[in-house]
């Protein structure tokens, strides 16, 4: 079992910047790929982000590239999103899971366990 608490959400202007935290705890030493998804009022649960365990390859969704980082640190079992260059559509719940898979999926089914998710309102 693997535990995800998400935290560093919050409310931000249009074109402003935060930094989403994922903490692991819990049987962490298991190699995983984690991932970044968010859920929009009245839209499905879509892919954000992922990286593998050594944090050599990432994958990101369209919608993001170029804004989002995502990134690792295993020594404090954290996984990390920086957003950048805020917009009104990225408003959702972002949620951070993890995979024992070496592959990156975008399919949240590929995911076995998931935070509780954080809320991230952009705002005009």
């Amino acid at each position: 079992q693997v535990q995800l608490v998400e935290s560093g959400g919050g409310l931000v202007q249009a074109g402003g910047s935060l930094r989403l935290s994922c903490a692991a705890s819990g049987r962490t030493s298991s190699r995983y790929v984690m991932g970044w998804f968010r859920q929009g009022p009245g839209k499905e649960r879509e892919f954000v982000a992922g990286i593998s365990w050594s944090g050599g390859r990432t994958a990101y969704a369209d919608s993001v590239k170029g804004r989002f980082t995502i990134s690792r640190d295993n020594a404090k079992n954290t996984a990390y999103l920086q957003m950048n260059s805020l917009r009104l559509e990225d408003t959702a719940i972002y949620y951070c899971a993890t995979s024992a898979s070496r592959n990156i999926y975008s399919d949240p089914k590929g995911y076995a366990y998931w935070g509780q998710g954080t809320q991230v309102t952009v705002s005009s």
